[in-house]
């Protein structure tokens, strides 16, 4: 059984982080009944009163080297880092980062994969990784994150469909066609897990790294200790959504500048079919 070390010693920043003001919790609501019917989606309206918009001159900062000392949990192996996302969707939203610069949109390694099994072998949840801009990635630092999950909680809305996607003899549907899901066992030796990203990348058609110096398109990761999904993408906004690995998840972000009513009018896999 797992001592969810980690896990608490999230909670324990998360609240040193907010009393510093060093930590922003997007502020939603949720207005699933408002436009959907069903349960495989979770729709959130985001409060933007309190995001204060300063025009930054020059270069951007690399917000994760140096990263925010007090948004610090531990240190994993010696190439990783484990701190808290800055802006975080749930309490105790966790980011696994890279201690030296790699880029987001690079073929992840063997390391990467060693210090996501050593997280979640003591906190565990659901998984997620968008690939570039292109995918809703925010930083081009390599970054993991993690939604904790209880042992008998899903990890997401959609669990259900990813579980049920093989199954599916007539997939022939435009979301479907760029989708590949495998069982997925974090216990499993890294290299295994290595072997199994590559090998499903490219069956989607990402490449591979011998002959491909990045995967060909942007993409999406959810991983559980169930099944991995990898996600091709095309792009990141439109109709005033922008989707990450979490839309595909079943958690949609609405703003103020969201076409709310394409969304009641046509759905959420429909609205996800632009993405792709």
């Amino acid at each position: 059984m797992s001592l969810e070390l980690y896990w608490k010693k999230a909670l324990d920043q998360t609240r040193l982080s907010i009393d510093d003001e060093s930590l922003y919790p997007l502020k939603t609501t949720i207005i699933t009944s408002d436009l959907y019917q069903k349960n495989d989606f979770i729709i959130r309206k985001l409060d933007t009163s309190k995001f204060i918009k300063t025009k930054i001159y020059g270069p951007k900062q690399n917000p994760f080297s140096p990263w925010d000392k007090i948004l610090e949990i531990d240190k994993i192996g010696y190439n990783h880092q484990l701190i808290l996302n800055k802006y975080p969707v749930q309490k105790g939203h966790i980011l696994l980062i890279t201690n030296n610069w790699k880029p987001q949109n690079g073929w992840l390694d063997m390391n990467d994969w060693k210090a996501m099994q050593k997280v979640n072998k003591d906190t565990s949840g659901l998984w997620f990784f968008n690939s570039s801009p292109n995918a809703g990635a925010s930083q081009p630092h390599r970054h993991f994150q993690l939604l904790r999950r209880s042992k008998d909680e899903i990890s997401c809305p959609r669990e259900k469909w990813f579980l049920e996607i093989k199954k599916d003899i007539n997939n022939c549907s435009k979301i479907k066609k760029n989708i590949i899901v495998s069982k997925f066992n974090f216990l499993e030796n890294s290299i295994s897990l290595l072997e199994l990203y590559l090998e499903l990348s490219k069956k989607l058609g990402l490449g591979d790294p011998i002959s491909d110096r990045k995967p060909r398109f942007p993409y999406n990761l959810l991983i559980t200790n169930k099944w991995i999904a990898i996600i091709k993408r095309r792009n990141d906004h439109i109709h005033g959504f922008s989707i990450n690995a979490l839309g595909f998840a079943g958690y949609l972000l609405v703003t103020d500048k969201s076409d709310i009513n394409y969304l009641k009018k046509y759905g959420p896999e429909k609205l996800l079919e632009n993405f792709i």
